[in-house]
């Protein structure tokens, strides 16, 4: 009986590392597009800068807006970023990191206080 246990097991053993990877990639791509979507939404602030506030961070109206016809699951910020780096490659280290969220997290203003109070 052992033998046709152990038999079982190594035939469907392949299988289930198929699966696992299969399932793993599944779950990065799915992170992938959470993140994205993240940016996208706090990338759409930028849409409501004025011309001047956009040109003091590097950017146009036009190349936002050309960030936005990307694909949904493209992040736009990486997009932006790229471009800013082309015009400035001496200010920014790394030519693919995505920029920082602009909107706070929602606990963040209870701590912003707390250090105020420090002083």
């Amino acid at each position: 009986m052992t033998s046709h246990a152990a038999a079982w097991k190594s035939a469907t053993e392949p299988f289930g590392r198929a699966v696992a990877t299969a399932a793993a990639l599944v779950m990065n791509r799915i992170r992938q597009a959470a993140v994205a979507f993240r940016h996208r939404h706090d990338a759409a602030i930028l849409l409501r800068l004025d011309d001047r506030m956009l040109a003091d961070i590097g950017l146009s109206r036009r190349e936002v807006r050309a960030a936005f016809n990307e694909p949904l699951w493209n992040d736009p910020t990486v997009l932006l970023v790229n471009r800013i780096v082309r015009r400035r490659p001496g200010r920014v280290k790394s030519r693919n990191a995505a920029a920082p969220s602009i909107v706070p997290e929602v606990g963040a203003a209870g701590t912003a206080g707390r250090h105020i109070r420090g002083f």
